[in-house]
């Protein structure tokens, strides 16, 4: 897909050779990615992520990525800094927005742009709120009395055979099927994924990884608190004393309760948005949202 714009902006389709660039961008503006992300996005949609390019420079991107036949996600919107108010952003949207077609798109949206993504006709659905900092510090009694806790509540290390469970338990968490995204997301370089099983059941699974500032915890979804607990103790755990950070909606309070438990500040707003109408999901179980940047 190509589309001539305003001062020899030229927005094509964006390949994971491109990633490095989006990531970086986006990590300028607090974004932070994982420092796995992009095969994992690519996953779910390769033809969903798109560059504005000048002389051949890359100037803009955005991703608009496809969940079936119903729904879609816009991330990464941005255009270079030194390069902004002259239409290269608009424009980058409007091209990549046809991908999605008659689907519902959501995003995540910070404070600034809220009122533009109003006036592009998205609604507010619910504010969600990163917290970040260093888990309170344990000593290494504690941390092996918190592993031995987590291992005895039914928390541990996602296994393949897990796959078929944890995907058909994300689709009750997230207005769209994605076990392309589930599975590569589970099994990412340097990712970290925990389950907590009860019974022979699954109730709840966790994934921590690394970015360049911090440790990100997404998703966190749980039948119940206690669920939600464990896990995030025991994601929490897996950080050693470096800073982490998670994703987590206004609604749900014992997410924000956890998050403080262990020490965490809020440190970003941002705001789930949508053009339409989305499937019902579990939204009480969802404690911490899996990537700002595809949802």
């Amino acid at each position: 897909m190509t589309s001539p714009n305003p001062e020899g902006l030229v927005v094509t389709q964006a390949s994971l050779a491109d990633w490095p660039v989006i990531r970086a961008w986006a990590g300028d503006e607090g974004g932070d990615p994982g420092v796995s992300d992009g095969p994992c996005f690519f996953a779910q949609d390769p033809d969903g992520f798109f560059l504005g390019r000048i002389d051949g420079e890359p100037v803009s991107a955005i991703s608009v990525v496809n969940y079936g036949a119903e729904y879609a996600f816009l991330g990464c919107y941005l255009v270079r800094p030194d390069l902004r108010g002259r239409g290269y952003g608009i424009a980058t949207w409007k091209t990549a927005l046809a991908h999605a077609g008659g689907r519902t798109v959501g995003l995540d949206g910070v404070v600034a742009q809220q009122g533009n993504y109003r006036q592009s006709g998205f609604e507010l659905a619910y504010k969600t709120f990163r917290f970040a900092g260093v888990p309170a510090a344990r000593s290494a009694t504690a941390t092996a009395t918190a592993t031995a806790t987590a291992t005895a509540t039914g928390v541990r290390g996602a296994e393949k055979s897990d796959v078929e469970a944890v995907v058909a338990y994300d689709r009750g968490c997230y207005p769209a099927d994605r076990p392309q995204f589930v599975e590569r997301w589970l099994g990412g370089t340097g990712h970290r994924a925990l389950v907590r099983v009860v019974g022979g059941r699954l109730t709840g699974y966790g994934v921590i990884r690394p970015a360049a500032d911090s440790l990100r915890i997404g998703p966190l979804f749980a039948d119940a608190p206690d669920d939600a607990r464990a896990l995030f103790a025991a994601l929490a755990a897996e950080a050693g004393g470096r800073r982490v950070a998670v994703d987590i909606p206004e609604t749900s309070a014992v997410g924000v309760a956890l998050a403080e438990e262990h020490g965490l500040t809020p440190s970003f707003e941002t705001a789930r948005m949508y053009t339409g109408p989305v499937r019902p999901y579990a939204t009480d179980r969802v404690y911490g949202v899996t990537t700002l940047e595809l949802g």
